[in-house]
């Protein structure tokens, strides 16, 4: 008797257990569908300002609340949004993604283009680029991508020649009259060197972050309408979810290319 009474008991402990986790795997995933908090990371300048700002507002009106993770650097948000500790990440072009997507083996997305930040070089030693001297240092981002992107600047002023490629770094340089040194640092440390070295050549976000003007202090930049729109990157399976469409529904709005044409006066173009 207690033997059948044991083997009932187990059963329906059984089936009770199997009823409890599909009940737990349709509300996890109703809830993933309709979630109503998007959790996006950012960079401080001018992403976080942006969402802050522009976005959080307009999601409120349709009943989604945005929360801000602010990031110092540019690998970070895509291995926490890769590893689900973010919903989305807005800071970096589309060819960053493609280039971290293949060096990381991850297999993120995006769904809008939101703006431009032209890239441009800044000094606290010359006032043009004729003034550079022979031996005079450059620094520039250590990722690829832009690090490819400081360079061509430098070949577009005239100052080095590079290989015919789309990706290039400092060792594709065939052309160097003046020798100038080419010193790669992680992109936020860019502005903070500039009393070590000749120039350096920044991100519009970090320029702006240490009070750079980018339309009055960059000696040069690069042109406006390079391919180098800032994205709404996001992991695959989520691309069309319906807190993802209104996040990037309020990305591309009016009231935000409005408050960027504002606030930033040509120092951040919207792309869209």
């Amino acid at each position: 008797m207690k033997k059948k009474f044991l083997s009932v008991l187990l059963s329906g402990a059984v089936l009770i257990g199997a009823l409890t986790g599909c009940s737990s795997s349709t509300s996890s995933s109703t809830s993933s569908n309709d979630k109503k908090t998007i959790v996006v990371g950012a960079t401080a300048v001018p992403h976080a300002e942006i969402l802050n700002n522009a976005v959080k507002p307009l999601l409120k009106k349709e009943g989604y609340t945005l929360k801000v993770k602010v990031f110092t650097d540019y690998v970070t948000p895509n291995t926490a949004l890769n590893d689900g500790d973010l919903d989305a990440n807005y800071f970096q072009h589309v060819p960053y993604l493609e280039t971290f997507n293949k060096e990381k083996h991850m297999d993120l997305t995006y769904t809008v283009k939101v703006h431009i930040e032209p890239m441009g070089l800044y000094s606290h030693k010359i006032k043009k680029l004729s003034e550079l001297k022979d031996g005079d240092e450059i620094a520039v981002p250590n990722d690829s991508t832009n690090e490819s992107r400081a360079l061509k600047i430098l070949e577009q002023n005239g100052i080095i020649k590079l290989k015919k490629a789309d990706l290039v770094t400092k060792l594709d340089i065939i052309e160097n009259k003046k020798n100038i040194k080419i010193k790669e640092l992680d992109a936020a440390q860019l502005p903070r060197v500039l009393d070590d070295v000749t120039a350096s050549i920044i991100n519009s976000n970090y320029a702006l972050q240490a009070n750079l003007n980018p339309t009055k202090d960059a000696i040069v930049s690069e042109p406006k309408d390079a391919p180098y729109a800032n994205v709404l990157a996001v992991r695959k399976q989520d691309k069309d979810k319906p807190y993802i469409k209104a996040l990037n529904k309020a990305l591309t709005s009016p009231e935000v290319k409005k408050y960027i044409n504002d606030k930033y006066k040509g120092e951040v173009v919207p792309a869209f």
